[in-house]
């Protein structure tokens, strides 16, 4: 395996630790409990992760057959480096709150109780599509957002980006769990 790969797989299976050793054994209303109405819940950060991740599976697949080519924005966008690290700079402050560019990757009010070992098993699968994709040059294979079209960059950008957003909801997460009013 290769170092880069090895680096995320490694980074996202120590987030999936940290999220079992820090929400393992809450109870279904302590996963649910928002600080605020327009706030999320534990529950709600985990499964945002689980749905976000899932949106870039057909890609990883295509990657991991070894069927897939970059179209011809993909491999002419001059903003490609420009979009990657906005979105790496996007996602690793936690001081901008953002919306979800999507409403697929909004999460339902209630999760389910089992949300945690659902976001351990996520993790495995999403690692093992990580490490199918070994093969492709991450620097000139240039992915297309599947929220905003017209934001394209290179596939190290967008395993920084998986890294960085999975932490920075994971911080999120906690963040609630330390609210003023969560349940004991």
């Amino acid at each position: 395996m290769n170092e880069r790969i090895e680096y995320v797989t490694t980074e996202m299976q120590k987030i999936a630790v940290d999220a079992r050793d820090s929400f393992g054994a809450m109870s279904e209303d302590q996963l649910n409990w928002k600080p605020r109405a327009d706030g999320w819940s534990v529950g709600q950060c985990l499964e945002h992760l689980i749905l976000t991740n899932e949106k870039f599976y057909p890609e990883m697949d295509k990657l991991a057959a070894g069927t897939r080519k970059n179209s011809f924005i993909e491999n002419w966008s001059p903003f490609s480096g420009f979009f990657g690290r906005f979105l790496i700079k996007a996602v690793s402050e936690d001081s901008k709150k953002a919306k979800a560019p999507s409403k697929d990757i909004v999460p339902p009010s209630d999760v389910p109780a089992d949300i945690v070992d659902k976001f351990s098993r996520h993790v495995a699968d999403l690692n093992a599509k990580v490490e199918a994709c070994a093969a492709a040059d991450v620097k000139k294979t240039v992915v297309t957002s599947p929220f905003l079209a017209i934001f394209t960059y290179s596939l190290d950008d967008a395993y920084t980006v998986l890294v960085e957003h999975t932490k920075r909801h994971i911080r999120q997460a906690k963040r609630v769990k330390g609210s003023e009013g969560f349940p004991n």
